[in-house]
């Protein structure tokens, strides 16, 4: 019975361990995502995602770099290599959906003089199916 509890907080403290390393592995994931985008960095991306495993249409809702979506911090970034790539990636369904601020990525694209862009073209195309 001695042994008891000392079992528990042996696993307790493993399982509280193992938790740990996930989020920080994810943190590090994000941030560089971010620094890849922000270079245009597409193969360095691509290379990124497919080391790690990671779908950018299951991450992209939840990813946010400097408080825009991975689409508008391309933009502001001028990445239109990578944010084309990301366009072709997403489904439909990301790339009309409305954000924080209410707008989809081309609503804002426009409003905010990107209506222009590769990325705002690769985005329509990808919605109208070309």
């Amino acid at each position: 019975m001695r042994l008891l509890p000392t079992t528990i907080a042996v696993v307790i403290a493993a399982s509280a361990y193992t938790y740990t390393v996930p989020v920080h592995a994810n943190d590090q994931l994000a941030a560089n995502i971010c620094n890849y985008v922000h270079a245009d960095d597409k193969n360095r991306l691509r290379s990124k995602l497919k080391e790690t495993r990671v779908k950018l249409r299951n991450v992209y809702q939840g990813l946010t770099c400097d408080g825009d979506s991975l689409l508008r911090f391309a933009m502001k970034s001028g990445a239109n290599d990578v944010g084309s790539f990301m366009a072709k990636r997403l489904s439909t369904d990301d790339l009309t959906a409305k954000e924080a601020d209410g707008k989809t990525v081309v609503e804002w694209a426009e409003a905010n003089g990107h209506g222009g862009s590769e990325i705002t073209a690769a985005i329509k195309d990808r919605i109208s199916g070309n």
